[in-house]
């Protein structure tokens, strides 16, 4: 069964950095999307940024110029490299896949409910 683990996350300061990363077990699909996503208390939950396994990348114009999101095919690892961190960046933060996509790397920013696997999260805080 694929299993998703998420760490890297803790509270940092406005204007700070952190990187996440995302484990993945028993994931061995040739097409995929993995993505990053967010929610924070009352709201719903948000697209971050996503990646296909060509490398197609994708990010919500909130986080563009200051989130990376990355692979590491070998180590079967995603990342998402948070810098000049803001207090409205405070959720918690999950990874997610899906095995052979259907659609654009972009779409599924705005529907999280589309992807199949899920990990547990990890808080990220940021304070002013």
């Amino acid at each position: 069964q694929v299993r998703l683990v998420e760490s890297g996350g803790g509270s940092v300061q406005a204007g700070g950095s952190l990187r996440l990363s995302c484990l993945a077990s028993r994931f061995t699909y040739s097409r995929y999307l993995l993505g990053w996503f967010r929610q924070a208390p009352g709201k719903e939950r948000e697209g971050v940024a996503v990646i296909d396994s060509d490398g197609s990348t994708s990010y919500a114009d909130s986080v563009k110029g200051r989130f990376t999101i990355s692979k590491d095919n070998a180590k079967n690892t995603l990342y998402l490299q948070m810098n000049s961190l803001k207090p409205e960046d405070t959720a918690m933060y999950y990874c997610a896949a899906e095995s052979y996509p259907t659609r654009v790397a972009s779409w599924y920013l705005a529907a999280p409910q589309s992807l199949d696997y899920w990990g547990q999260g990890t808080q990220v805080t940021v304070s002013s």
